[in-house]
């Protein structure tokens, strides 16, 4: 949970198919003060079909997901309404001719609500999400590789926010 007087952050997870990237999102979601999880379209949950934690992500995730309150959505169109009516800013995570450096980001008060929505590991968000964020935001890359791991991803983007709220 957020921190009294700390900005409300939701995740917002589309299609991860990776049991290690989600237990791990789960570990720095934790570490940043993350109010709730959405895990959608494919995006595994914690718990398998018997209700035990599946052990790939408990290896990662070391048990953060007693800690982060989660939702399983079919759709991530659904969850982006369902945080646009609690007055959510949505920030999508995703290269695109219309994204902004995630680091030049409007500004934020500790009174503000932020979702930030991050796509599959290959794919990542299709245009039907990335047409309902408020503003889509690109990590810049330097290297020759044009992509981190989502995971990875997370973590900056989250703490970012974080810190710079």
């Amino acid at each position: 949970m957020s921190k009294k007087g700390n900005t409300k952050i939701a995740v917002v997870l589309h299609n991860v198919r990776s049991l290690h990237n989600v237990g791990s999102v789960f570990r720095t979601a934790d570490a940043a003060g993350v109010h709730k999880i959405y895990l959608c379209g494919f995006t595994p949950s914690p718990l398998d079909r018997f209700g035990k934690v599946r052990p790939q992500f408990a290896k990662v995730a070391l048990g953060a997901e007693k800690y982060v309150k989660w939702k399983k959505l079919s759709k991530t169109t659904a969850a982006i309404e369902e945080l646009k009516k609690e007055k959510y800013k949505i920030f999508a995570v995703e290269q695109s001719p219309k994204s902004v450096p995630y680091d030049r980001a409007d500004r934020i008060s500790k009174k503000d609500k932020i979702a930030l929505v991050f796509g599959n590991e290959v794919r990542g968000l299709p245009q039907g999400v990335l047409k309902l964020a408020d503003k889509i935001l690109e990590i810049p890359m330097y290297g020759k590789k044009e992509s981190l791991n989502v995971s990875v991803a997370v973590g900056i983007v989250l703490f970012r926010f974080r810190s710079g709220s």
